[in-house]
């Protein structure tokens, strides 16, 4: 007879490349972890996984099986939430992905009142700027920022997300304010890795190729060095605000808009059946970020007072 617990172990192997990083994922040690594939070899006569020197391999026995496992885990999952849901109380464990910056800044005290709301739901939140496969990692749920690509997936979208162009104060003093896209070219840029910059001209868009003084793959990092004088940034208003709000950081190039992103909440098919914990959550991101989110106050009030030629 087959446990459910060696299935798990199995597919996680599979998902995460490695037995050290499985049992990262499980909470189990590496070896333990090695055990239960084992014993579900055995049980299966059939090798699932080859071992190398570099990590381990799926078999095309195991490619088979694994594909199996995967929709007997998730069909588990779905009727144990089924039945925990059957009351108003949030039941069992919420996997989460979401971006690093913005999870630190804003998501976090959110997922711990999720927490406090309901006190036997459990929540395990992955801060990663990477790419999460969030069905081949069996994520529950995920966070994203930007404009979403065609998937499979079925995305929520929360709220906007503005960018705007900053520089610090000494920075602009010394070099000048640009006053279009193209003056940038005679600017450092602070950049998000291989960014490129993107406005809005009436109906046309303009690119530009910042000249990279300073790149970061984080955008927290961006602040920082935007903040001390290095160059130029495009940075989100939920990561600026407050630098805007101290006057670290000054909005430029207003009148050439950043084409608008979003915030959503993005989960595995199907689309007719929506977990009740995933519903918890995305009714409470509705309720602290839907509408006007607060971090883009700030900036809205400058751009008025800048329109309306007032001190600000």
């Amino acid at each position: 007879m087959f446990d459910l617990e060696d299935i798990q172990a199995f597919v996680t192997v599979a998902d995460a490349g490695g037995f050290g990083r499985a049992g990262q994922r499980l909470g189990l040690s590496k070896s333990m972890v090695s055990r239960r594939v084992a014993r579900l070899e055995a049980e299966l006569g059939a090798q699932l996984l080859s071992r190398t020197t570099r990590g381990v391999a799926i078999t095309e026995a195991g490619l088979e099986f694994k594909g199996r496992a995967d929709q007997v885990l998730a069909d588990l999952e779905a009727a144990r939430d089924a039945l925990a849901q059957r009351g108003d109380e949030v039941v069992g464990t919420l996997r989460i992905a979401a971006p690093l910056s913005f999870g630190l800044t804003h998501l976090a005290p959110v997922l711990a009142e999720l927490a406090m709301r309901h006190p036997r739901l459990q929540v395990e939140a992955s801060y990663s700027d990477r790419f999460v496969d969030l069905i081949g990692e069996r994520f529950d749920v995920a966070v994203r920022l930007g404009t979403l690509s065609d998937s499979s997936l079925i995305a929520r979208k929360i709220a906007p997300i503005h960018g705007v162009m900053v520089a610090s104060p000494d920075y602009l003093a010394s070099r000048g304010e640009p006053r279009t896209p193209a003056e940038l070219a005679g600017h450092d840029a602070v950049l998000q890795m291989n960014e490129v910059w993107r406005f809005r001209d009436g109906r046309r868009e303009i690119t530009v190729q910042g000249h990279a003084r300073f790149r970061a793959d984080n955008g927290q990092a961006l602040v920082y060095a935007a903040e001390a004088g290095v160059g130029i940034a495009m940075l989100p208003t939920f990561l600026s605000g407050q630098s805007i709000e101290k006057g670290t950081l000054v909005p430029i190039l207003r009148d050439y808009p950043i084409p608008e992103a979003g915030l959503y909440v993005v989960r595995p098919p199907p689309a007719s059946h929506m977990a009740g914990k995933v519903r918890a959550l995305t009714e409470l991101l509705l309720e602290r970020f839907g509408g006007e989110p607060y971090w883009d106050a700030c900036y809205a009030h400058r751009k008025a007072a800048k329109a309306a030629d007032l001190p600000t």
